[in-house]
C-alpha cells in the first residue's frame, strides 16, 4: 500500500515537472527567442507591416481600406469618397454576413459559384459604377478597360492591393477631383506598382493606402 502510494506520488511529481519544464520553455523562452529574432530581422513585418503618415500609424500594408463618403440619412451604403483612389469591392459584391465594408472582427467572401445569378448581377452592377465613376469629360472607360480586381473581392475581403490597370482607370478622375495633371497622377502610380516576387511569382500590384497617402501630400504641395 505504501510502495503504491509512494509510486503515485512519484509519477505525479515527475509529471508535474514535466508540465512545468515544458511550460517555461515552450510558453515563455521559446516565444521570446521568435519575437527576438523576428524583432531583430524583419521588425517592420513582425509589428504588423504598419504604415505611418502625419507622425502617426495610420494602417496597415496588409489590411484593405474603405474611402468612403460618410453615411447621408437614410443610406445603408456609403458612396466612394471618389478623390480617392479605390480599392477592391469592399462589400462582398452584395450581401456578406461575413465580413463588410473591410471590418477586421472576420474575413471572408461570398462563395457564390461562377454562374451563380446573383454573382454575375452584382459583377454586372459594378463594371457599370467603374464606368460611370472613372469617365471624365476628356477620358471614357470601356467595358473592357475594367480588370477583373475592380468587379471582384478577395476570398478575404481585406485585400489592401489592386491592379496596375484599375489603378490607371483611375488616373483621369483622381486628377479631375484633386485638380491636378492626369499626367502627375500617373507618374504616381507607376512609382507606387510593385512587380512580381523574384521576377515571375505573382502579378504586379498597387498598395492602395500607401498610393492615398502619397497622394495627399502631392495634393497639400500643389
Amino acid at each position: 500500500m505504501n510502495n503504491s502510494v509512494t509510486n503515485t506520488a512519484r509519477l505525479l511529481w515527475a509529471g508535474l515537472r514535466a508540465l512545468l519544464v515544458l511550460t517555461v520553455v515552450t510558453g515563455v523562452l521559446y516565444p521570446l527567442a521568435i519575437t527576438g529574432v523576428a524583432q531583430g530581422i524583419f521588425p517592420g513585418k513582425a509589428n504588423g507591416s504598419e504604415i505611418e503618415a502625419d507622425g502617426r500609424v495610420v494602417g496597415s500594408s496588409l489590411i484593405g481600406q474603405a474611402y468612403n463618403l460618410p453615411l447621408k440619412k437614410g443610406q445603408e451604403t456609403p458612396e466612394p469618397d471618389l478623390k480617392w483612389f479605390q480599392g477592391r469591392p469592399q462589400n462582398g459584391l452584395g450581401t456578406n454576413s461575413v465580413n463588410t465594408q473591410y471590418k477586421l472582427i472576420l474575413s471572408g467572401a461570398t462563395n457564390r459559384s461562377g454562374d451563380n445569378a446573383d454573382l454575375i448581377k452584382w459583377v454586372k452592377d459594378a463594371k457599370a459604377a467603374v464606368i460611370k465613376d472613372n469617365s471624365t469629360p476628356d477620358y471614357k472607360v470601356k467595358a473592357s478597360d475594367v480588370p477583373a480586381d475592380a468587379v471582384t473581392s478577395s476570398a478575404s475581403g481585406l485585400d489592401p492591393d489592386i491592379s496596375p490597370d484599375y489603378a490607371d482607370i483611375q488616373v483621369h478622375r483622381i486628377a479631375e477631383k484633386n485638380g491636378l495633371p492626369a499626367a502627375q497622377v500617373q507618374k504616381l502610380v507607376d512609382e507606387h506598382t510593385d512587380g512580381r516576387v523574384l521576377g515571375f511569382i505573382g502579378e504586379p500590384t498597387v498598395n492602395v493606402l500607401e498610393l492615398n497617402i502619397a497622394l495627399k501630400e502631392l495634393v497639400a504641395k500643389s
